[in-house]
């Protein structure tokens, strides 16, 4: 049986926080997992390729994740006081910051993806030998 997330009674603000904080919890989850696998590709970038400015990206990948992880954490506590909204201009600047939040969370996995085809890529190259 599937729950229902939303209700037809709830108001427009409260659907909105949770649909956000859905989102949030979402991305966070996402940006965790990718910390874990860039912990596997440097351990494979270490024991098989052996390309400084392979293994310097991808620290730098993950120093920039773990910003990022924090940044989405502070912004997760900030975000409650959207429920604090009284005016359109509050809604505005929570709606702006959400969505400012997402162009960074969707440009940062384009920048991962790239960098992790790079390295299977690598990885394949490699394994022709």
């Amino acid at each position: 049986m599937k729950t229902r997330l939303f209700y037809e009674h709830e108001p427009d603000s409260l659907i909105m926080f949770k649909k956000d904080s859905l989102e949030i919890a979402s991305w966070t989850e996402s940006l965790e997992f990718i910390n874990t696998e860039l912990g596997y590709l440097l351990e494979i970038e270490d024991r098989m390729l052996n390309d400084s400015n392979l293994y310097s990206q991808l620290h730098a990948m993950r120093r920039e994740n773990t910003l990022k992880l924090s940044a989405l954490y502070r912004y997760e506590t900030a975000m409650r006081k959207t429920r604090e909204c009284d005016t359109m201009a509050c809604d505005a600047y929570y709606l702006n910051n959400h969505e400012k939040h997402r162009h960074l969370y969707l440009e940062y996995l384009r920048n991962y993806r790239i960098l992790k085809s790079k390295v299977l890529s690598k990885i394949l190259f490699h394994a022709k030998r």
